[in-house]
């Protein structure tokens, strides 16, 4: 009878009035709902949070995530309500709930934006959220990426080792600020390169963004990621709308010339093997051996191959990046902890352990050094924002309250990892004597830089490697002191990039063999 009465009401109410009023009730019952008979209502979070999925796309666009979930969950505790149906978790033993090797959670429609459906049928090991899909298709390439196999192609890591040198050994000569972090990101986009397309880029040769495919990433990365969080409806005006402007349509040809470069250089490289040339034993070769090998019966043919050596390039790049600047930004900005490393390094030179370049086997005992890129990859975890998952059926219980089925859940490396629990009261400061003095083993289980689970990153080995052989060549052969007391800026859009690291250097004398 009520409701016959409202609706008799607003039948007699003009059109440009009721219209209105309707999406007023309509707002205020999806609140009250929301905010108190929820499945997660009971939840703490922000308020707008809870009754919008605006809010995460806001904190997002603003590139402060990891700031933002910290605070969040010092107010709030370990679950925190981020959305209406998204919960973030900081609780550290969730882990193993949450990212397990078995039955794993489903992740989330978060991941497909990532993909690229250009090369093959499958989407590659990231974007994949079918759970026995992807551990079929990762099962492939997986010995291609063990840390055994990656380190059979050292030499061309070493190639853009040298170079790097002396790319710096030049700013030495001018008396020159050099922008390290943009440096290091070059480096890294070259090893991709030698590694997957045969050759470097030429970003360290040119000396600049080659083809502006930094420029791009910078301006695509962001894009793809406000896409990913925003509800999957809003996804297609959003990213027609970023056609419009003339920037992102120069990002995106860019873009498209780095998946041409990856099918030329894969066509290059079957012409070459179909011919009995002798090719070099790089990952891209490794890539063709499974072709050839098993290539028809998992079907893995040169488009898979493809994928990867593009794939590689965008996950490769940025983040090994991000970790070599977290390291060397804190360590010179902690002297006492910098002169220990150097006495180490220079310990070890002297003893003739250390080669040049240096390999990965001398670099990987020098304890210091070891726990010093520990560090800085646990205060600065190169991907900033939760990494979503689906609760399963049954859904999840944590911290005695159950996540029900279907609703999202999610850890943020970059919260976990200043766990105070796990990783001592002062976990929000550099120090790398934690990992020589504490529990290494117990606080490596928490350590999330990498992901987890069975969505462990695939090529976590090549990037120790470059930042495991890179950083000791570069800090024995150079002082490194920051120009600026100005802090680094950051800007967290799944990818936490810096920016602002500028460097003076000096050379050192060297004795090693």
């Amino acid at each position: 009878m009520f409701l016959y009465k409202v609706v008799r009401t607003l039948s007699v109410i003009p059109l440009w009035i009721s219209a209105p009023t309707l999406v007023l009730i309509y707002l205020a019952a999806w609140i009250f709902y929301a905010r108190t008979l929820h499945p997660l209502a009971k939840i703490p979070g922000p308020f707008w949070a809870s009754v919008t999925r605006g809010w995460i796309v806001w904190r997002t666009y603003q590139g402060d995530m990891d700031h933002t979930q910290r605070a969040l969950h010092q107010k709030y505790g370990y679950l925190v309500r981020i959305a209406p149906n998204e919960i973030a978790c900081a609780y550290p033993n969730a882990i193993k709930q949450i990212y397990r090797m078995q039955n794993s959670p489903k992740k989330t429609d978060f991941y497909p934006p990532w993909g690229n459906k250009t090369f093959s049928k499958y989407p590659d090991h990231f974007s994949n959220t079918d759970e026995k899909l992807h551990a079929e298709r990762r099962r492939i390439v997986n010995q291609v990426y063990t840390l055994s196999n990656v380190l059979q192609s050292e030499m061309y890591i070493d190639k853009c080792s040298a170079l790097f040198i002396q790319r710096l050994g030049e700013y030495v000569d001018a008396g020159k600020i050099i922008d390290l972090g943009d440096w290091l990101q070059m480096y890294a986009f070259d090893v991709i390169g030698e590694l997957y397309f045969g050759k470097m880029f030429g970003f360290m040769e040119q000396r600049t963004d080659y083809e502006s495919y930094i420029a791009s990433l910078d301006m695509l990365v962001p894009l793809i990621t406000l896409a990913a969080v925003a509800p999957s409806y809003t996804r297609p005006l959003i990213l027609v709308s970023s056609i419009i402007s003339p920037a992102i349509r120069k990002a995106m040809k860019a873009i498209d010339h780095i998946a041409t470069a990856a099918r030329s250089c894969v066509a290059t490289r079957s012409m070459q093997l179909a011919a009995g040339e002798s090719v070099r034993r790089d990952l891209l070769s490794q890539l063709f051996d499974i072709s050839h090998t098993k290539g028809e019966k998992v079907d893995f043919g040169l488009g898979e191959i493809t994928y990867e050596a593009y794939v590689g390039l965008f996950a490769g790049s940025d983040t090994t990046a991000i970790a070599m600047r977290s390291i060397l930004y804190h360590l010179l900005k902690n002297e006492s902890v910098y002169d220990d490393l150097m006495a180490e390094i220079d310990a070890a030179d002297a003893r003739g352990e250390l080669s040049t370049p240096v390999k990965f086997a001398e670099a990987n005992k020098l304890p210091l050094l070891c726990a010093c890129i520990k560090e800085g990859m646990r205060l600065h975890p190169s991907v900033g924002l939760t990494m979503p998952r689906i609760a399963p059926l049954g859904g999840l219980e944590i911290c005695d309250v159950v996540i029900p089925e279907g609703y999202r859940i999610g850890m943020n490396a970059a919260v976990v990892q200043y766990d105070k629990s796990i990783f001592g009261a002062d976990a929000n400061e550099f120090r790398p004597s934690r990992w020589l003095h504490g529990d290494a083993a117990k606080m490596d289980k928490y350590m999330l830089h990498f992901g987890a689970g069975t969505r462990t990153c695939i090529g976590k080995n090549i990037s120790l490697s470059e930042i495991h052989k890179l950083l000791p060549h570069v800090l024995r052969s150079f002082k490194l002191k920051l120009a600026t007391d100005k802090p680094w800026k950051t800007s967290d859009l799944w990818f936490n990039k810096q920016t602002g690291i500028l460097v003076n250097l000096k050379r050192r004398a060297l004795s090693s063999k």
